[in-house]
């Protein structure tokens, strides 16, 4: 196994926690929960340093994925979805996501020349950037049924689900009723899905061949 592969694996985890982390502080931030150590203009300093080194992860992530030589891994496939001969659904939702998370990024950083509302209407994408992370992690990598990816991947949910939902809850949010129950409705059945697909999918038998897996990268079960 290469040290390619490792890095990977190690820095799609550590990619995926970093989103998590930025998610939960994006919530506290537009909830204005601040304090007298913890003001806000710190709480959003350090939201998007966390932003920034998420996506820098995700160019490790993405960088020695390509130069691994096991799966057919080009760089169009990570900013072009479902372009991937390797499970391509899977990885395609792991270059979906990029794309919003670059977006986002843009926008940020170019706040003043996109003004407010072009702003807060992409910014809004990072509720989908999330569980599709989620869900490209499980389908794609190789560690799905391991038991430490799998607590990590439950704490992210258990955190970024109860943030959502409390941000949601807040009764001086600027969404309307309507669109504050499809949030939590759609984020409780987000959880529940996880929690039948996983048994069947990841989790389930011959998941490789299923999910994608090119025929000859089969005949290498450490690392499908």
């Amino acid at each position: 196994m290469s040290a390619y592969w490792y890095l990977t694996r190690a820095s799609g985890t550590v990619a995926l926690v970093l989103l998590t982390v930025a998610l939960v502080l994006g919530m506290v931030n537009v909830s204005r929960v601040s304090g007298r150590r913890w003001p806000r203009f710190v709480i959003d300093g350090v939201h998007r340093s966390v932003s920034l080194l998420a996506i820098a992860f995700l160019a490790v992530h993405i960088v020695t994925a390509v130069l691994d030589s096991f799966a057919p891994i080009g760089l169009l496939d990570a900013v072009i979805p479902f372009h991937s001969a390797y499970r391509p659904f899977w990885l395609g939702l792991g270059a979906l996501a990029f794309d919003l998370l670059i977006a986002i990024a843009i926008t940020s950083v170019a706040r003043a020349r996109f003004g407010h509302r072009a702003w807060r209407a992409v910014h809004w994408l990072a509720y989908a950037c999330w569980p599709i992370a989620v869900l490209h992690t499980l389908g794609t990598g190789s560690d799905a049924k391991q038991t430490w990816l799998l607590i990590i991947v439950c704490v992210c949910v258990c955190v970024g689900l109860a943030a959502v939902i409390s941000r949601l809850r807040l009764r001086d949010s600027p969404i309307t009723a309507g669109q504050r129950s499809i949030g939590i409705v759609g984020s409780v059945a987000f959880a529940l899905g996880l929690l039948v697909w996983l048994p069947s999918g990841p989790l389930g038998r011959d998941w490789a061949r299923r999910s994608g897996t090119p025929a000859a990268l089969l005949a290498h079960p450490a690392r499908r």
